[in-house]
């Protein structure tokens, strides 16, 4: 077989936003990906479903050499015909061992590409709102690994010279060392009153920046508790951050929100909960599956022009529907002469998706509103098929049968996982450790039962239940107390959430996912606006002196 072809691509910071549309295309096309462990299951999913994907701390022993056996994986698998992604975290030439893989690559004769990516140091600035160059204040940046030790006299940097650098100083992996590193560039000449940040897990929810004179900066990391992985950036461009910080303003910054639709339907929730400024997590507890009975849905199918009306009630509902009636050789003409409900815009937008224009969404995007709506548009001659899942309310066909025929198929299962301790669950930030892509859902459960989780979203009554029931005692008093706040999408769910016990911190007004989000929203700002409230009241009781 030919040689295939290693890309070492740049997977940026971790925010999988700024991945390139060049490191998307070459793991589509992917047969294996070789990831670092920071690397979040986000942008994992651009590979193909059937590529191998192997984190290659799982490859590396702790010994000198422990970088061959990701060399000697490459090697191979080219050599088998195989197109090789070897996804590195921020750009695989700024201190991420690309130019060693390469080198190895190209001494083994192994056709190579090199992608790069938003490295750290770029990524943290953004995102703190910090400009690594500026007119009249900095004309240059330098990127510096702070491995080395300053104190070393056979380190190979120059920290004399550096301390002289007329510009921005930026400093990987220096954290362990920043009690070395601030003495020896203030013995070189630095001030130490010069402005200078420290920005922790750059670009993710979670991320903290603290700032401070270069003098005070390891007294302020330690009180804060700041570890790797972070980005040290020293220069007067750090004083514009006050002016241009945004990332850490946005309305869902530093919240942790749980996601627990099925996992093909949480992606346009995790993204919108992204761009807010959130971690989302997501814990998927039902599943969507074929029913185990296809012959309803193939006798509607058979049938179809006796239909006046197609009602769905879902997106899944829709997909299934379709898959089975293109299954069997037909395509959309087949509902030529039916008329399309949708419950709502979501479900109508996927009728979009098969060329299909939905002639009724109700104003209002629930099963008592869509039968309103419904009841105005039919009569006693029509024939209404309700297409569902095979559990769910009933109010639609009771609605309906004292009007018309009323048929209703089950085109797709909802099924309960198996429990609450085994389902899949994952993390979905910059800097995912490898454990939660494929460790179980205990690790989630965790964080709820140690408060560590602000939100968790119930998109439906079926995924409420199938989560609430699941719980133990320590994660039920979390909720019961408000410390994790349920939000909900819907009345509906709302009521199912109550009847079992639970408070419902916030309900969406329109019963989609950005209904969803705007509750969220409301709810953080709402919160905040008493909390500041709280400390204006205390603060007027305090002397004004004391107060300052």
């Amino acid at each position: 077989m030919s040689k295939g072809t290693v890309y070492l691509v740049g997977a940026g910071p971790g925010h999988p936003g700024l991945l390139t549309l060049r490191a998307v295309e070459c793991l589509r096309q992917a047969d294996l990906v070789l990831y670092d462990k920071v690397v979040p299951d986000a942008i994992l999913e651009h590979a193909p479903e059937c590529a191998a994907k192997i984190c290659v701390a799982s490859l590396e022993p702790a010994r000198t050499e422990r970088h061959r056996p990701t060399h000697e994986t490459m090697i191979a698998a080219a050599r088998l015909g195989k197109k090789v992604v070897r996804l590195k975290s921020g750009d695989p030439f700024i201190f991420g061992r690309g130019g060693e893989e390469a080198q190895a690559l190209q001494a083994a004769g192994i056709p190579f590409e090199i992608v790069p990516g938003v490295t750290a140091a770029q990524a943290a600035a953004a995102f703190a709102g910090i400009p690594l160059t500026q007119r009249g204040q900095a004309s240059a940046v330098a990127f510096i690994t702070g491995h080395e030790d300053p104190a070393n006299p056979e380190a190979s940097l120059d920290w004399n010279a550096l301390a002289r650098f007329p510009g921005t100083l930026a400093i990987y992996m220096g954290m362990s060392r920043l009690d070395k590193i601030v003495p020896a560039l203030i013995a070189g000449g630095k001030d130490p009153g010069a402005p200078s940040c420290v920005v922790h897990r750059a670009s993710a929810g979670d991320q903290r920046t603290v700032a401070a004179p270069l003098a005070e900066m390891a007294g302020a990391v330690r009180a804060l508790g700041l570890t790797a992985p972070a980005i040290i950036i020293i220069g007067s461009v750090v004083s514009l951050r006050e002016e241009l910080s945004w990332f850490e303003k946005l309305p869902l910054f530093g919240k942790r929100v749980l996601v627990t639709r099925p996992r093909h339907q949480a992606g346009s929730l995790v993204q919108r909960l992204v761009e807010l400024g959130a971690t989302p997590l997501v814990l998927p507890v039902v599943e969507i599956r074929d029913p185990p009975d296809w012959s309803p849905v193939d006798r509607a199918i058979a049938n179809l022009p006796a239909y006046t009306w197609l009602v769905f009630t879902s997106a899944n509902g829709v997909h299934a529907f379709m898959r089975r009636l293109r299954g069997g050789g037909r395509d959309a003409r087949a509902l030529a002469q039916s008329k399309l409900a949708a419950i709502g815009p979501k479900t109508a937008e996927t009728l979009r998706q098969y060329h299909l224009h939905a002639d009724l969404v109700p104003e209002a995007f629930q099963s008592e509103h869509l039968a309103a709506a419904l009841r105005d548009r039919i009569s006693a001659s029509d024939r209404v098929l309700l297409v569902r899942a095979d559990r769910g309310r009933e109010l639609l066909r009771q609605e309906l049968t004292g009007v018309c025929a009323v048929e209703q198929i089950a085109a797709y299962s909802q099924v309960d996982a198996v429990d609450a301790t085994t389902v899949d669950a994952t993390t979905v930030d910059a800097t995912t450790v490898d454990a939660t892509k494929t460790g179980p859902a205990s690790s989630i459960l965790d964080q709820l039962r140690r408060g560590e989780i602000d939100f968790v979203t119930l998109t439906s009554s079926n995924i409420a239940r199938a989560f609430l029931r699941g719980l133990d005692a320590t994660c039920r008093a979390r909720l019961e107390s408000g410390e994790t706040r349920l939000v909900s999408i819907s009345p509906v769910t709302s009521a199912d959430i109550r009847a079992v016990g639970f408070p419902v911190a916030a309900e969406a007004r329109q019963a989609i996912s950005e209904g969803l989000v705007e509750a969220l929203i409301e709810l953080v700002s709402n919160e905040a606006n008493s909390e500041t409230g709280r400390l204006t009241q205390v603060l007027e009781g305090v002397p004004s002196q004391v107060a300052d």
